[in-house]
């Protein structure tokens, strides 16, 4: 299993940023998948979900409204597009895949910084 998160960068507070996740090594269309962030000194936190089909998706109610949890099954790739990006958005942002309850894989994340 590999995951490879990308598109993290420094932005303005208002921006935009989409990170991408490409998915190898296992039959991505079967697996709901994630995106957790941990913020510096901070534990992490679950962001966004996305089951196999896209058809149900939840967020965090801190994101809700500002960021898009989406995939591409024949892309093998999971995509979190985020506006309004604030300060407090700041954090590493993993992918994860799913397996029953918990996350069973992740990556080596992807570095947001929202700052002026």
């Amino acid at each position: 299993v590999q995951l490879v998160e990308s598109g993290g960068g420094l932005v303005q507070p208002g921006g935009s940023l989409r990170l991408s996740c490409a998915a190898s090594g296992f039959i991505f269309s079967s697996y709901d998948m994630s995106w957790v962030r941990q913020a510096p000194g901070k534990g992490p936190e679950w962001v966004s979900a996305i089951n196999t089909g896209g058809g149900n998706i939840d967020y965090a109610d801190s994101v809700k409204g500002r960021f898009t949890i989406s995939r591409d099954n024949a892309k093998n790739t999971l995509y979190l597009q985020m506006n309004s990006l604030k300060p407090e958005d700041t954090a590493l942002y993993y992918c994860a895949r799913e397996r029953g309850a918990a996350s069973d894989s992740w990556g080596q994340g992807t570095q947001v910084t929202v700052s002026s």
